[in-house]
């Protein structure tokens, strides 16, 4: 008989306010200088927390498990990701350490982030509780170079949930450190379904310059390689052949979390029994669709506004197109 789960969906990881600022009209001054800039606002930020409201928003079930702080920081974040349709319930308060903080400063396409990580450290496996674990289709993380203590426990973690028949995926995001913690990730990537770096962490985590040979690299380890690849679509891996998916044309306002839109769109188009190209090109519409607005929440698309998009950029660009792999793996 198949197994029946309370949710769809469970993300792992950093949930936190955003400040974002921006654009800066140039460099950013100090010396006490007071520049002005077009636009601000407090918004939910975290990869995990903002994958998870664009799982919800695209009809999922999501439950979120993680730590915050005993603060009004905390609770604003448990508030927005509550009024996302996500369940919150194991969304641990931490008596000691603050809520982690992001600042986020925008300039031209690109954007610095400063963030003060509060409870982040102390995020473990501990916080994920079994019974969950074992209720949900799919398990994803993120973050994984911000939470030391969860990095270490996610092979196991994760071969768990795969024993209890989900499905599970992966995104590092940025490794403030610049090691990219190969020996953690040589355990963790094969038990890891999806892996979802951008560009340049695909080329940090891969050592390989090449991105069709990185992600074919990364892709030998285990798991299906999806790279997000700003506004050249995106670029997946299987371990046999390559496949490139163009990205809808949308003029963005503001990038923060598109990466962790496309990620939500992924995990959902696959649930729902897309093919990969499909899935793929629904992706890239979810992250897309996201920079329409300031914020990593505040324009993620719903399914119907997802697939409409990626049927445009379909007609508009062609089908997606597969080809085999010629990169040397290193």
């Amino acid at each position: 008989m198949p197994h029946s789960f309370d949710f769809d969906l469970l993300v792992v990881g950093d949930a936190n306010p955003d400040v974002v600022l921006g654009p800066l009209p140039g460099p950013l001054a100090f010396g006490q200088r007071e520049q002005l800039v077009p636009a601000g606002l407090i918004t939910l930020g975290g990869s995990a927390a903002i994958m998870a409201c664009g799982a919800a928003r695209l009809g999922l079930r999501v439950a979120f498990a993680g730590r915050v702080g005993d603060d009004d920081t905390g609770a604003y974040v448990r508030g927005a990701l509550d009024a996302r349709g996500v369940d919150t319930r194991a969304l641990r308060t931490d008596p000691a350490l603050p809520s982690p903080l992001t600042a986020v400063l925008n300039r031209d396409h690109d954007r610095a982030i400063l963030t003060a990580p509060g409870t982040l450290p102390a995020t473990s496996a501990e916080d994920v509780p079994g019974d969950l674990l074992a209720r949900c289709r799919h398990v994803h993380a993120a973050s994984y170079f911000l939470m030391p203590a969860l990095a270490a426990e996610l092979p196991r973690l994760f071969a768990a949930a795969r024993a209890g028949g989900a499905s599970t995926s992966l995104d590092t995001n940025d490794d403030p450190a610049g090691e990219w913690d190969p020996a953690g990730l040589a355990a963790l990537l094969p038990v890891t379904d999806i892996l979802l770096p951008n560009a340049q962490e695909a080329r940090a985590l891969s050592g390989i310059d090449d991105l069709d040979a990185a992600a074919a690299h990364l892709a030998k380890q285990g798991p299906l390689v999806v790279v997000k690849d700003g506004a050249e679509g995106a670029l997946a891996h299987d371990g046999r052949q390559a496949l490139r998916v163009p990205s809808p044309a949308v003029e963005p306002r503001d990038t923060v979390g598109a990466g962790d839109s496309f990620d939500a769109g992924m995990v959902a188009a696959l649930l729902a029994g897309l093919p990969l190209p499909e899935a793929v090109a629904l992706a890239a519409a979810c992250g897309a669709l996201s920079t329409r607005a300031l914020g990593g929440t505040s324009a993620q698309p719903t399914w119907d506004e997802a697939r409409a998009a990626a049927a445009g950029a379909a007609s508009r660009y062609g089908r997606p197109r597969t080809h085999p792999n010629h990169g040397k793996s290193q």
